[in-house]
């Protein structure tokens, strides 16, 4: 059973240590404060108070957790610095084509907009603390697939994941909301059956590297509305790490891509 925390600090799960929390306690949120936030559907809203998030320092040691209301909100992010783990899955079929989603329009940050496979949080439960090889992160990053894109479990099994690096970004989505995450960054090679959730995900498709660089320069272009929009921790990605690594996605050699040692700071 995970602890509650009566007091300024806590049993941390993994090194069980005393250690600070930094959890939120500025006031009690309530159902009521989505009334202005129109765009979001009743599951958005039960999520946002429901799925409490890993707070890490930036060395991703774990701190604390709060409500995924509180680490999306810019004024939290800047006040308190809050930082949550998050992960980013990068599914490639065995023709070497990624993967991609558009995000659902009641989605609370970068609604509508295109990304990785799957973009999402370990939560703070026992399954998904583990740091030994990763797994909690694998078994929230297995846990959201079937969520978002129906891919069943035995489609993606948590030991064919491979984690390639870590990354730190902060990207404010609106006025309102933002992310602020250390994201694992995951990539598996599996052709899967995708069945996608609409509370979720707008639209799929796979690409090929030339397309999802056709993909970006329609992103660059953009100057109107109806332009192409993508994530920024997408984004960063594909500037980053991605062509490089999709080298190893198509030799067989993604271990040898691999560095969770450095945390990126982009």
């Amino acid at each position: 059973m995970l602890p509650i925390y009566p007091s300024p600090y806590f049993l941390d799960p993994i090194s069980g240590e005393n250690s600070p929390v930094f959890r939120a306690f500025s006031g009690v949120v309530t159902m009521a404060d989505f009334n202005d936030d129109g765009i979001m559907d009743a599951v958005q809203r039960r999520l946002m108070f429901e799925d409490e998030c890993i707070l890490v320092d930036e060395n991703d040691r774990v701190v604390g957790h709060d409500t995924k209301y509180n680490c999306h909100l810019m004024e939290k992010i800047e006040a308190e610095n809050l930082l949550h783990r998050a992960f980013s899955v990068f599914l490639f079929n065995s023709k070497y084509e990624l993967l991609l989603q558009q995000r659902s329009k009641t989605k609370v940050t970068f609604p509508l907009v295109w990304t990785n496979t799957c973009c999402s949080h370990p939560l703070y439960r026992e399954s998904e603390l583990i740091e030994e090889n990763v797994l909690g992160v694998r078994n929230a990053a297995q846990r959201k697939l079937l969520d978002e894109l129906g891919i069943v479990a035995e489609d993606v099994p948590v030991n064919e994941f491979t984690p390639l690096g870590r990354m730190l970004y902060k990207a404010p989505s609106d006025g309102k909301w933002g992310e602020h995450e250390l994201d694992y960054l995951l990539f598996i090679v599996r052709d899967v059956k995708v069945q996608p959730n609409p509370d979720e995900v707008a639209d799929i498709k796979y690409v090929s590297r030339e397309e999802l660089m056709e993909l970006v320069k329609k992103a660059d272009a953009g100057d109107d509305d109806e332009a192409v929009k993508l994530s920024p921790w997408f984004r960063l990605v594909v500037d980053n790490f991605l062509m490089k690594w999709w080298d190893h996605v198509e030799k067989g050699t993604l271990i040898e891509a691999a560095d969770m040692k450095t945390i990126h700071k982009l």
